[in-house]
C-alpha cells in the first residue's frame, strides 16, 4: 500500500486539474516551449537473469516510489529533449545462491535519462509521444542489514539505452497533465565484499510515472 501511495495521489492530483479542461482554449506546443513537471514515478526492476560467481543465484532490487522533477524543451513543435531527476532507494536481495537468500542491504539510485522525443500530433489536446535515449545510473548510499558474512555491497555506475512513451493533457494554456514509461536496459556490475563475489545484475526496470506540468 505505502508503495504505490505517491503515485496513486500524483495520479489523484492530475485528475483534479483535468476537471473542467474541455473549456480552455487549446495553445498546442510549440517550437522554445519550456516545460517543468512535477510528480511521482514508480521504479520497478525487471530482475531478468543475471549471474553470480563462485555461490551461483541471482541479485535482485525491489520497488521504489519517489518523487520526481522533469524539464522538457521543444526545438519544434515535433522535437523536444527531456531530463528527469529523482532518486530512489531499493533494497538488494541474491536470490537463489548455494547460501540460500542472502540479504545484501539497500542502495540509493540516481538514473538522470535524457531522451530526445517526437511528438506527432503537438496541436491536439491529447499529445502522444515516444523516443529514446540516455541514461546513466549512479550507485550510492549503501546501508541496511545484510546476511552474514557480507559486509560490504558495490554496484558500478553505468550508461544505459532508454526508450520512452507518453502522453501529455493539456486542461490549460501552460498547465499539462502528463503519464509516462520508460523502459531502461540496465545491467550493472556490482561486488560483494571487495570483490570476492562479483555479479551482474540484470535490472532492466520500468519507469512509470504521473506529473502535472507547466508550460513557459
Amino acid at each position: 500500500m505505502k508503495t504505490f501511495g505517491m503515485l496513486a495521489g500524483a495520479l489523484a492530483l492530475a485528475a483534479a486539474v483535468s476537471t473542467g479542461a474541455a473549456a480552455q482554449e487549446l495553445r498546442g506546443k510549440k517550437a522554445g516551449d519550456f516545460v517543468i513537471g512535477l510528480g511521482a514515478i514508480g521504479v520497478l526492476p525487471q530482475n531478468v537473469g543475471g549471474s553470480t560467481s563462485l555461490i551461483g543465484g541471482k541479485v535482485e532490487a525491489d520497488n521504489a516510489v519517489t518523487p520526481q522533477l522533469d524539464f522538457t524543451y521543444f526545438f519544434t513543435p515535433n522535437v523536444a529533449v527531456n531530463l528527469i531527476a529523482a532518486t530512489s532507494r531499493h533494497d538488494l536481495t541474491l536470490k537463489g545462491s548455494a547460501l540460500g537468500d542472502v540479504n545484501l542491504g539497500r542502495v540509493w539510485v540516481l538514473p538522470p535519462t535524457l531522451t530526445l522525443q517526437y511528438h506527432p500530433l503537438p496541436n491536439s489536446r491529447i499529445s502522444p509521444y515516444v523516443g529514446a535515449g540516455l541514461n546513466w545510473t549512479f550507485f550510492y548510499g549503501y546501508g541496511g542489514d545484510k546476511t552474514a558474512p557480507v559486509n560490504r555491497v558495490r554496484i558500478d555506475s553505468t550508461p544505459a539505452f532508454a526508450m520512452v512513451a507518453g502522453v501529455d493533457y493539456e486542461v490549460a494554456p501552460n498547465w499539462l497533465v502528463n503519464l509516462d514509461a520508460k523502459k531502461i536496459l540496465l545491467r550493472p556490475d556490482a561486488s560483494v565484499n571487495s570483490g570476492l563475489v562479483n555479479a551482474r545484475v540484470n535490472l532492466d526496470p520500468w519507469v512509470v510515472g504521473a506529473s502535472v506540468r507547466y508550460r513557459f
